[in-house]
């Protein structure tokens, strides 16, 4: 066999894994953004439709408030409708 064929099989043995490796990085990527997008469960973060203390979701970082001050919006971070007056562990004040 000549070097020219050794060569081009081991350039193209090298594009495919090269492919493959995207293809299952690209994969990986997706079900990552497709867990996040999710968000935790309510359960897994404790929480709760009451405030603790002086802490509750409408002043938290993360609350994405709903279509008036009390109705109900969701979180960046957690699944579900949440509660503007509600609280987990994950609250995190608003920057100022």
């Amino acid at each position: 066999m000549s070097e020219d064929r050794k060569f081009d099989g081991r350039r193209a043995l090298l594009k495919k894994a090269a492919g493959i490796s995207a293809a299952i990085a690209a994969a990986g990527m997706v079900a990552a953004h497709t867990a996040e997008a999710a968000g935790v469960t309510k359960a897994s973060v404790k929480y709760q439709d009451k405030p603790n203390g002086g802490h509750q979701c409408s002043g938290c970082a993360l609350f994405v408030p709903g279509s008036s001050a009390t109705a109900n919006g969701t979180c960046k971070a957690v699944a579900g409708s949440i509660s503007p007056k509600g609280w987990c562990i994950l609250w995190t004040p608003k920057a100022a």
